[in-house]
C-alpha cells in the first residue's frame, strides 16, 4: 500500500510497464533530464554514457531544449570499456585509476571503436606503459563523444556527468580536459534515469490521486510473461507485430503502423513462430 504510483524508463519501459502495471512510460531523454533539472536547477548540460549508448541534453533555464543520441557507435560506451579493460588485464573498477597515473597518454584513433580497438592493440604490442593507453583510451573516448554527440554544440554550465561510465575516474578527467569545465557527477549518477521515471510517477499521483495500475510485488513475482509476434499483410506496410502475454493473456502490441493492433480483441490467423492463433477467438 506504499506504492503509491510505478512508472518506467528505458530502451525496455514499454515491455517492463505491461509486465509491472506501470502507470507513466517516459523515455531516458525525458527522466534523465527531469532528474537533473530536480537535484541540480542550475543545470546547463547533461552528459550521459551508459552501458550501451550515449546522449547529452542542453537546458535553458532549468528546462531541456534539445538533446542528442548517439546508438551506432559502439566507442564510448561502458561495454566498450569493459571490454577493453579485459583485453588489458584490469578490472573496470581499476580502469579510471590507472588512467590517472599517466604521465604520457598514448594517442589513440577515437573516432571509431575498431579503430580504437585495432590501434590500441597495435600500441600494447609496441610496449607501451598500460597506464599510458588507458589514459589515451579515456582521451580518445571524450573525443569520440564531442565529434559524435555534442557535434560542435557549446557545453555549458553546470555540467552533469550521468550514467555508470561516470563511476570511471579516467573519463572524468579525459571529459575535463577536452570540454575545459568542471563537471559534477551526481550522487545518484547510476539511477537518474530511475529517478526521473520517479518524479514524473509522483507528479501523476499528486495530479490525479488515481489508484495505482501497479500489480504488486508478489503477483508480478509469481506471474509468466512471454513474447509471441506476426506479420500483419493486410497492406503493403507488411507490419511486425509483436505481443506480449502474461499469464497467457494477451497484454499489449507494438508495431501497428495504423493502428489497427490496438485492439486486443482481434487475433491473428497465424503467428510467426507458426502457433496457430486462438480459434475460439475467431480469425481475421
Amino acid at each position: 500500500n506504499s506504492i503509491k504510483m510505478v512508472g518506467t524508463t528505458g530502451s525496455g519501459r514499454h515491455l517492463a510497464s505491461v509486465i509491472i502495471g506501470a502507470d507513466t512510460v517516459k523515455n531516458e531523454i525525458s527522466s534523465h533530464a527531469k532528474a537533473a533539472a530536480f537535484l541540480f536547477p542550475d543545470v546547463g548540460t547533461v552528459i550521459d554514457i551508459g552501458g550501451q549508448d550515449s546522449k547529452i541534453i542542453f537546458f535553458k533555464d532549468g528546462f531541456p531544449v534539445g538533446f542528442n543520441m548517439n546508438t551506432v557507435c559502439a566507442a564510448g560506451t561502458g561495454s566498450f570499456l569493459d571490454h577493453q579493460a579485459a583485453r588489458l588485464g584490469v578490472t573496470i573498477e581499476e580502469f579510471g585509476e590507472l588512467a590517472l597515473k599517466s604521465r604520457a597518454p598514448s594517442r589513440i584513433a577515437g573516432r571509431c571503436g575498431v579503430f580504437a580497438e585495432s590501434d590500441l592493440i597495435h600500441k600494447q604490442q609496441l610496449g607501451y606503459r598500460r597506464e599510458d593507453l588507458i589514459a589515451g583510451l579515456c582521451l580518445a573516448l571524450a573525443t569520440n563523444y564531442m565529434t559524435n554527440v555534442a557535434r560542435g554544440r557549446p557545453i555549458k554550465p553546470r555540467v552533469l556527468f550521468q550514467g555508470g561510465v561516470a563511476a570511471n575516474a579516467g573519463m572524468l578527467w579525459a571529459l575535463k580536459h577536452k570540454i575545459g569545465l568542471d563537471i559534477t557527477v551526481p550522487p545518484y549518477f547510476k539511477v537518474m534515469g530511475a529517478l526521473g521515471a520517479a518524479l514524473f510517477a509522483r507528479e501523476r499521483f499528486l495530479d490525479t490521486e488515481a489508484p495505482t495500475r501497479f500489480r504488486q510485488v508478489e503477483k508480478i513475482a509469481s506471474s509468466e510473461a512471454y513474447t509471441m509476434g506476426f506479420l500483419c499483410d493486410d497492406c503493403g506496410n507488411r507490419c511486425e507485430i509483436q505481443e506480449i502475454f502474461v499469464d497467457d493473456e494477451l497484454a499489449a502490441r507494438w508495431g501497428s503502423r495504423c493502428g489497427k493492433w490496438e485492439d486486443l480483441s482481434l487475433r491473428p490467423k497465424t503467428r510467426i513462430s507458426g502457433k496457430p492463433a486462438d480459434e475460439r477467438q475467431g480469425n481475421l
